[in-house]
């Protein structure tokens, strides 16, 4: 059944086109203040917001954090430094089982591949991106004008602040701002404890509420050799925050649904989520299989496997939103409300002309080769990744700036050569069975006689072909990478290195089927999204933020409690209920404590709250984010959404969804009696101002 034949349920209805209570990931530039002042009785400053925004920070690999103390000190989710944590592991020292401890800041270990960004200023740009579009143009054109004009701006703010300088298009379209970042590249291991209590109750209780979770890691940034001093930080608070106090999420946002058209969420129901989630299923298996081999086997493949996890309850939870029909509904009513006041306005009505079933469109051609898109190209095997890296790095930097792909101009090159050349561990059985994975998919679902197929394996299994890249490649050694690289062209058709040799055969077909996804698919999208972001401005002004874009965002909401299961559940959890939630499953996984917890109970003041929720609108790349009073100061640290908070993807309601934080006064206390980290504990709470002035 589409949403058209069941709206009329719901039109007319005026809370189908409402925005819920707390609903909104605002952009610095455009806080809510009206509906903070009404709601609240508080409106944020601009010292304030320039505080907040300053101490808070991207992980550019995905995820957020925040400083915490003057000398550079970052605090996010053990989950987002996981990478980090793993790489630094060794089957000697598995520092993801049994946590981590620097012995002291001068042996902080550095993250292999790491980056954070600051956001340091926003300016707008919309009329040098959406003046180089000629209405005569093609879309074609159009996005290759589009794409130059980006390219350039980014390019010469670059040059000009020395900063990471990225174009984000905010509204689909309507509105370009540009974003510069300071970033750090250093980044080092201060703190991690062990998994089993960054990721207490495991995937079954992932995605819930009560939850009794330390998912924590904390991280130094340092410039020339030296801790950085931090632009801002937020020290933590002295008490947990009370029910109903007002509270704000300043982070990452990935990405929302929210502003899409009806074609394309009904799209993503019946193709993409379902072809991703059936990825991640088969993999998931696959890395279980291989994990089973012994442990250091399941040591390698647990970083991978704990992402899919997440993943795959994710987009179950958005897949049920997307069938949801009574939700579905609402953003159908939604958008025939933006529809009819464009049609009530003549010349609004021919800007944006067949807009609406140009989106349509390009979706049913995206549908069309929606597999091509994921599985011909450089995935399943960070050893290709690389090589495909290194194979386009030395075609696309001899290209004028303007006309490269994206990941390859010159604002962008700085941070791609920073994971190309990390020093983050690889293991070929590893890579062998994920690349064989990756192309027997490849074999099955694109089929024996596709042209890609047929190149790659050339006849031979998929596991023989997997084999010989990865047993003939020297991609392991960075110098090796350095020097392809610094060869160049030339040196990368000479090269008989096996990755490169099998990157060489992909690039044609992958880059033939970004061509037809940026040519057929994208560039009519955004043509259209910019016309319809053009008249949702018309209809509503700012009032309604933009979908998240994995950019600075502030949302805001309260403590509550929810109605769950018949009953109400209670906004926070404390240690009191860690230890009878672990004890009443007779302290087995995934509800085992680490030993330390069970040695240091005597110690614990166990009312000390650990985990709560509350309304504020967030989403993945969240995690990580820090919560915030009205004060500044951080009383958490985002980790997770329940369940219900999964569909805020495409539409957000406060009734049941609500997000989930670590407690700031939880972290004190583990750190302090639980791991003896007093150096550490020292630096957070001598960052704290004195009580008196926190209490004003």
């Amino acid at each position: 059944m589409t949403a058209r034949l069941f709206l009329s349920a719901v039109l007319g209805a005026a809370l189908a086109l409402a925005a819920a209570a707390d609903e909104g990931m605002f952009t610095f530039d455009n806080p809510p203040a009206r509906q903070l002042q009404q709601a609240y009785g508080f409106t944020p400053d601009k010292e304030w917001l320039d505080h907040v925004r300053l101490a808070s920070v991207r992980f550019n690999d995905g995820g957020s954090g925040s400083f915490v103390s003057p000398d550079g000190l970052m605090i996010s989710n053990h989950h987002v430094g996981l990478g980090c944590i793993q790489n630094l592991s060794s089957a000697e020292k598995d520092y993801v089982s049994i946590g981590y401890l620097a012995p002291a800041r001068d042996q902080e270990p550095p993250c292999p591949g790491y980056e954070v960004n600051v956001l340091m200023s926003t300016e707008d740009v919309t009329p040098r991106v959406l003046g180089a579009v000629r209405d005569d143009m093609s879309d074609k054109a159009a996005h290759e004008a589009r794409k130059a004009e980006i390219a350039r701006i980014e390019t010469g703010c670059s040059r000009k602040t020395g900063m990471r300088c990225d174009v984000v298009t905010l509204y689909q379209g309507g509105v370009y701002h540009l974003y510069t970042y300071k970033k750090y590249t250093d980044v080092r291991l201060v703190f991690a404890p062990e998994q089993q209590i960054a990721f207490f109750g495991g995937d079954p209780d992932n995605f819930t509420f009560p939850r009794h979770d330390l998912d924590i890691a904390i991280f130094r940034a340092y410039e020339n050799g030296q801790p950085a001093k931090s632009p801002a930080f937020l020290p933590f608070a002295r008490e947990s925050v009370k029910d109903g106090e007002l509270v704000f999420v300043s982070g990452n946002p990935g990405s929302t649904s929210r502003q899409e058209t009806m074609a394309q969420l009904e799209t993503a129901r019946d193709v993409f989520v379902p072809q991703v989630l059936d990825y991640v299923k088969r993999r998931l298996a696959v890395l279980r299989a291989y994990s089973k081999a012994s442990p250091e086997a399941e040591r390698r493949a647990r970083a991978q496997i704990f992402g899919l996890e997440n993943s795959q309850k994710a987009l179950e939870g958005r897949l049920e939103a997307l069938q949801d029909l009574k939700a579905m509904a609402r953003q159908a009513a939604r958008e025939k409300e933006l529809r009819d006041r464009i049609a009530a306005d003549p010349a609004l009505s021919a800007s944006v002309g067949e807009a609406f079933d140009a989106v349509a469109a390009a979706e049913k051609k995206g549908a069309a080769r929606a597999l091509e898109s994921r599985y011909v190209g450089f995935s399943g095997s960070r050893l290709l990744n690389i090589a495909g890296t290194i194979s386009r790095h030395v075609v696309e930097t001899k290209k004028p700036n303007e006309v490269r792909l994206e990941e390859y101009v010159d604002s962008n090159l700085a941070s791609l050569e920073n994971l190309l050349y990390s020093q983050a561990p690889i293991y070929d059985d590893l890579e062998i069975t994920t690349l064989t994975h990756q192309l027997e998919l490849a074999q099955e679902l694109l089929g024996p006689d596709h042209p890609y197929v047929k190149a790659v394996l050339a006849g031979h299994p998929p596991a023989a072909v997997a084999r010989r890249a990865v047993s003939g490649t020297k991609l392991k050694d960075v110098e090796a990478r350095r020097a392809l690289v610094k060869g160049g062209e030339a040196a990368v058709k000479a090269s008989s290195d096996s990755m490169i040799a099998l990157a060489r055969t992909i690039d044609p077909f992958a880059r033939e089927v970004r061509r037809f996804k940026e040519d057929e698919v994208e560039a009519a999208t955004n043509r259209a999204h910019e016309r319809i972001g053009k008249a949702r401005f018309a209809a509503y002004g700012t009032s309604v933020p933009p979908d998240a874009t994995f950019t600075l965002r502030l949302s805001y909401g309260t403590v509550k409690p929810y109605p769950y299961a018949g009953t109400v559940q209670a906004a926070r959890t404390t240690f009191h209920g860690l230890y009878d939630r672990a004890m009443s499953w007779g302290n087995k996984y995934p509800w085992q404590l680490p030993a330390r917890y069970l040695e240091r109970k005597s110690k614990v003041d166990l009312d000390t709250a650990l985990n709560f929720v509350h309304t504020a609108d967030i989403i993945g790349g969240n995690s990580g984010s820090p919560t915030i009073n009205r004060a500044g100061e951080f009383v958490g640290i985002i980790f997770d959404g329940n369940i219900e908070s999964l569909a805020w993807d495409y539409f957000f309601t406060d009734d049941e969804g609500r997000a989930v934080s670590v407690d700031a006064q939880g972290i004190l206390e583990a750190l302090d009696e639980v791991y003896d980290a007093d150096a550490v504990v020292k630096e957070l709470t001598d960052a704290r101002p004195p009580a008196a002035a926190a209490s004003r």
